[in-house]
């Protein structure tokens, strides 16, 4: 997680949030997003990304996941968001849902999910249907008679066997995302079914839970249902103890053949061309597809990344655990024998377009032409004493390596130790080292 200021940790928090705009309006794609999830999401990586919300697939909807455009994510259009967005995310009077905005109507779903749920009272009903942009949806708030909690459901088609497909129910890591359960399994038809019980932060700033429920059929079909211990997903006090569905019920609505029938009656191209969209509330977010050329360069591998770490690291200090994803991050939580320690490099390639962005006229340019800015500021909000240490690199031909140490073992959780396990001055040889460049 690169932080942005290389000179005051007072604004470390608005300068990452203004670089991940930089990223995001290289993808084309705009999104309002909460600062302290921004800087609890994790892996920041770069240009071309699509960048939609849950941290690691499922950390909260003010999170942030980045995910690359290496395997093609199929939607019916130019790239919206899948629908589920932030259907729950405002307090504003809904309006009543059409019931002529598509072969399966926004009613219509709205309908299907109060028929799957429990007995129980259902007030500010919402949703969208099959022809509308960017997906279709449907939500209630539902009580069962121990307090209101809103319930939605959103409906998008993915590749098979790609990259998001494995993304949307793999369990997130606890390193990043901070929740109490998850589970990923096959179903007899092959399907895959994740059932998440977390929270809407990632830091647990608000007691607001949110659990769902997330299938991907073998034939691209993808459903998320979530819900919450509230009336909505922000902005609305805590109503009761927990979501109003069990495992059990969250299993039974997700994998109701009615989805999948509805998904299917999504429009290939409803209009013919890239989608001018809209989030899931109805504002005008212009999300589009990023771009993805023959000259985007691939990302490093994730475990590539993770090995040349861990060669680079001081040899009074241990690896305790590891992770990260497929490419351009990684992780390791460290001890050098006075506590736990996490450390986190992102290796994103050809920036140079955005170089004159992320590198002020402060940065340090080394005799090989690489430019290098410091930060060293607060960690998080929400976890009490974390500071983040960061060297934020660009090499000449674009290649970015950003370090970051915190003197915790988590993103999440409060400090294990005064500083980090890396001082400043070993972070910059870890990220100036030539072992970079050999990376793919």
């Amino acid at each position: 997680m690169p932080v942005e200021d290389h000179e005051s940790h007072d604004v470390d928090t608005d300068l990452f949030e203004d670089r991940l705009g930089i990223a995001m309006r290289q993808a084309g794609d705009f999104f309002e997003a909460d600062r302290s999830g921004l800087v609890a999401a994790g892996a920041v990586r770069g240009r071309r990304l699509l960048l939609r919300r849950r941290a690691a697939v499922v950390g909260g909807v003010a999170a942030v996941a980045l995910v690359g455009v290496g395997g093609t994510l199929l939607v019916p259009w130019g790239g919206a968001d899948n629908g589920r967005q932030s259907v729950a995310a405002g307090r504003s009077t809904p309006t009543a849902p059409a019931e002529n905005d598509g072969k399966v109507s926004g009613a219509e779903l709205v309908h299907t999910l109060k028929k799957l749920l429990p007995k129980g009272e259902f007030t500010e009903e919402q949703g969208r249907g099959t022809d509308a942009e960017p997906l279709p949806y449907a939500q209630v708030v539902f009580d069962d008679g121990k307090g209101p909690g809103a319930v939605s459901v959103g409906l998008n088609r993915v590749e098979p066997g790609s990259e998001q497909a494995r993304q949307w129910t793999e369990c997130p890591d606890r390193n990043r995302v901070s929740y109490d359960r998850c589970t990923s399994s096959r179903l007899s038809d092959n399907s895959t079914l994740m059932l998440f019980q977390g929270y809407e932060y990632p830091d647990r700033r608000v007691d607001t839970k949110r659990w769902s429920a997330d299938l991907v059929t073998p034939q691209g079909h993808h459903i998320s249902v979530s819900e919450w211990n509230a009336a909505a997903e922000k902005d609305a006090p805590v109503s009761r103890a927990n979501p109003p569905l069990s495992r059990d019920q969250l299993k039974q609505v997700v994998t109701a053949p009615a989805w999948r029938t509805a998904i299917d009656a999504i429009p290939e191209n409803p209009k013919g061309q890239d989608s001018k969209g809209e989030d899931s509330k109805g504002e005008g977010s212009n999300a589009q597809a990023p771009e993805n050329t023959p000259t985007t360069p691939p990302g490093a591998d994730g475990a590539a990344i993770s090995q040349t770490l861990a060669s680079l690291l001081p040899k009074n200090v241990d690896v305790v655990s590891k992770g990260g994803q497929e490419t351009e991050y990684a992780y390791l939580v460290v001890d050098d024998g006075k506590g736990k320690g996490l450390v986190q490099v992102n290796v994103q390639p050809d920036m140079s377009d955005v170089e004159h962005e992320l590198f002020g006229a402060d940065a340090e340019t080394l005799p090989d032409g690489t430019k290098v800015a410091t930060s060293q500021g607060p960690g998080e909000k929400g976890a009490t004493g974390v500071v983040i240490w960061t060297v934020d690199t660009i090499r000449t031909d674009g290649r970015r390596v950003v370090i970051s140490a915190f003197n915790s073992g988590t993103q999440q959780g409060a400090a294990t130790r005064e500083t980090p396990a890396l001082t400043m001055d070993q972070l910059r040889e870890i990220a100036t080292s030539p072992k970079w460049q050999q990376l793919g």
